[in-house]
C-alpha cells in the first residue's frame, strides 16, 4: 500500500524548524501531533489530490483504526535517517533505520531500508518496540544486522527474547570479539591473558573473530554451558536465525580509503551514508597474530573494547560510544594520534585532541557507559558534539547514573555554549502516588468479598441468592481490573530519544509527559553553518 512521510517543517536556514505537524480529522481539527519522518500509510479509497492526503490510522486495529488528513505540503516521499536510542533502564539499546523507502526484501539491496539494533538492554524492551515499530510491515521482522557492543548483560540481555523468536532474523550479528566463553569466570572465562610483554602489557589469550570460531566455540551440542552469554549465542545457532556472527575492530570490516568500515556501508556502497568502525583497536604481535590488550580486570577489558561506530550521512555524524573506560580512552587516543605513549604535558595533549578528533569529530555522541565518571575529557573534546545521549537507569541501587559531575563535564567538551544533554532516565516520566485511593478501594472491596459479598442492594433491599451471587461475581471483576490497574507499569512516559536527519537538518526528539496527543513531541533542531557546521537552532521563547 502507498505510503510517505512526515516532511520536516520550515526551511534549510532553520527558519520554523519548531513548527507543529498534525493529523487532521474529517473536518479539520486537530487528532494527534505527528514527527518528521512518520510514516503514514495512505488511503487508497480516497482521493490523493489538491491540499489534502487522506491516511489510514492504526488501520489494523478496529477499536483505534481513523481516517484522518494532513496537508499536501506537510508530507514527502523522502524519508531522513533515524536513530531511536530505547528507553532500556540501565544498559544501552538503539536502532538505526537507514533512509532507502522501500521495505520490501525482493527490491534490490540498494533500494531496500536497512535496520541494525545496536545493543538491547537487559530486559524486554527491546523485543517490545521491534514488535511494535516493525511487525505490521516488515514480513517475518528479517533485519540487517544486531552490534553487540561487548559482552556485557546490560547490552545484550535484551537479545535473550530476540535471537529465540524463530520468526526475527538477522543478515549479521557484529561484537567484538573479546567474548565471554562458555567456561571460567572473569579473565579465565574470556580465554585468559598473557604475561606481560617488555612494555608490561597483557593481552587475551583468545578471541572470537570468525564465524566458523562462534559456531564451534558455542555449539550446543559439543559446549553446553550455564553462562549467559554462551547459552544466547547458542540459541541463535540452534534457531537458524542469524547468517553470520563475526566481529569488528580496525582490522575487522572493510577496508577503504585507509579506515574500517562496517561492512556494506564503506564509502560507495550506498549513497550519502557510511559506518566507520573507531574500535577495538585491534593489535598484532610479531608473528602477525591479531591480539587485544588488557585494560586490568574482566569489566574493564570488556568495556574498553567495546565496538565504536560513526556512523556519517551528508555532513551530520554521530559516533556510538559503547562502555569506554579512562584506559581504553586514553589508549584509542594515543593511537589514532600517531603517538606511543600518553602525552605528560598540556601542549602534548591538546595536539593529541586535535590530531584525534579528525577521526572522532561528531555532531552527536552516543556518551560511554551510561553517565558513569570514568570518561577522559580529552576524549570527549575529540568528539566535541553538538548533543549527547545517555542511555540510563535506575532500576540498581549499585550504580548512580548519569553522575552530576559527568553532565557538568559534557556541558563543558560539547560545543556551542549550550549542548543538549538528553537522557533516556530524565526524558523518562512517572505517575505520581495517585493509586491511594485505589489501594484503599481495593482494602474494602477485598474485606467484603471475604464476609460473602453484598446481600443487599443500594437500597438496603436483601438480595435473592442468585442476586447475591451475581454481585459477588461483579466485586470479583472490579477488584481483578483494580489489581490489573495497580500492576501496570509506573512510567506513563518513555525516555526513548528520537534523532532524525537528512544530513543537513536533524532534531533530536522525545515525548513530553503529557497525554495530550496534539502536544506530545519535544525536539531540539540543528541546521548548518556556512562552514558546515551543525549548530543548535533556538528554540522560540514561551
Amino acid at each position: 500500500m502507498e505510503h510517505v512521510f512526515v516532511a520536516l517543517p520550515g526551511r534549510a536556514d532553520g527558519d520554523g524548524l519548531y513548527e507543529k505537524t498534525f493529523l487532521r480529522d474529517e473536518a479539520g481539527r486537530k487528532e494527534r501531533q505527528v514527527l518528521w519522518g512518520d510514516w503514514l500509510t495512505l488511503d487508497p479509497d480516497m482521493p490523493q489530490t489538491g491540499e489534502w492526503r487522506w491516511v489510514r490510522w492504526a488501520w489494523k486495529d478496529p477499536a483505534k483504526r481513523k481516517l484522518l488528513k494532513i496537508r499536501a505540503s506537510e508530507v514527502s516521499d523522502r524519508r531522513p535517517l533515524e536513530m531511536i536510542f530505547l528507553d532500556v533502564g540501565i544498559g544501552d539499546g538503539s536502532v538505526l533505520i537507514t533512509p532507502e523507502r522501500a521495505t520490501d526484501p525482493d527490491l534490490p539491496p540498494g533500494q531496500q531500508e536497512r535496520v541494525i539494533v545496536v545493543d538491547a538492554g537487559k530486559g524486554r524492551a527491546m523485543r517490545d518496540f521491534l514488535d511494535a515499530r516493525f511487525g505490521t510491515y516488515r514480513a517475518g521482522m528479517a533485519f540487517h544486522a544486531a552490534v553487540i557492543s561487548h559482552a556485557d548483560l546490560d547490552h545484550y540481555g535484551g537479545f535473550r527474547n530476540i535471537f529465540s523468536n524463530k520468526d526475527i532474523s538477522f543478515e549479521h550479528v557484529y561484537h567484538n570479539g573479546a567474548l565471554e566463553l562458555p567456561t571460567g569466570t572473569e579473565l579465565e572465562g574470556m580465554g585468559g591473558i598473557t604475561e606481560p610483554d617488555a612494555s608490561g602489557v597483557r593481552y587475551l589469550k583468545q578471541i572470537v573473530e570468525s564465524d566458523a570460531a562462534a559456531r564451534a566455540t558455542y555449539d550446543p551440542e559439543t559446549n553446553p554451558s550455564n553462562r549467559t552469554f554462551a547459552r544466547l549465542i547458542a540459541t541463535a545457532i540452534a534457531k537458524g536465525n542469524v547468517g553470520s556472527f563475526s566481529m569488528l575492530s580496525t582490522e575487522h570490516g572493510h577496508f577503504a580509503q585507509g579506515a574500517r568500515w562496517m561492512p556494506g556501508f564503506a564509502p560507495g556502497d550506498r549513497e550519502g551514508y557510511t559506518i566507520e568502525v573507531l574500535g577495538p583497536w585491534a593489535e598484532r604481535d610479531a608473528a602477525g597474530k591479531l591480539r587485544l590488550r588488557s585494560f586490568g580486570d574482566a569489566a574493564k577489558t570488556k568495556n574498553g573494547h567495546s565496538v565504536i561506530l560513526r556512523l556519517r550521512f551528508g555532513e551530520f555524524s554521530i559516533l556510538f560510544g559503547g562502555d569506554l573506560n579512562t584506559p581504553s580512552e586514553r589508549f584509542l587516543l594515543t593511537r589514532y594520534a600517531g603517538l606511543d605513549a600518553w602525552p605528560q604535558d598540556e601542549a602534548g595533549r591538546e595536539a593529541m585532541i586535535a590530531a584525534a578528533r579528525s577521526r572522532f569529530r561528531s555532531d552527536v555522541m552516543k556518551a560511554c557507559h551510561h553517565g558513569a565518571s570514568d570518561v577522559t575529557d580529552e576524549f570527549l573534546r575529540a568528539v566535541n558534539p553538538a548533543a549527547f545521549v545517555i542511555s540510563s537507569g535506575d532500576d540498581d541501587v549499585n550504580y548512580v547514573h548519569p553522575r552530576p559531575d559527568l553532565l557538568g563535564r559534557l556541558g563543558k567538551a560539547g560545543r556551542g555554549a549550550a549542548p543538549v544533554l538528553l537522557s533516556t532516565e530524565l526524558q523518562r516520566s512517572t505517575r505520581e502516588q495517585e493509586d491511594a485511593a485505589l489501594v484503599r478501594r481495593l482494602k474494602r472491596g477485598i474485606d467484603l468479598l471475604a464476609a460473602g459479598g453484598p446481600d443487599a442492594d443500594e437500597e438496603g433491599a436483601p438480595l435473592s441468592d442468585a442476586a447475591r451471587a451475581a454481585a459477588r461475581e461483579t466485586l470479583a471483576n472490579a477488584l481483578n481490573a483494580d489489581v490489573d490497574t495497580l500492576s501496570r507499569s509506573n512510567v506513563s512516559v518513555d525516555g526513548a530519544i528520537y534523532v532524525k536527519t537528512d544530513g543537513k537538518r536533524l532534531i533530536a526528539a522525545f515525548k513530553k509527559e503529557t497525554q495530550d496527543p496534539n502536544n506530545k513531541w519535544f525536539w531540539y533542531s540543528y541546521a548548518l553553518k556556512v562552514d558546515q557546521t551543525m549548530v543548535l537552532v533556538p528554540r522560540p521563547e514561551h
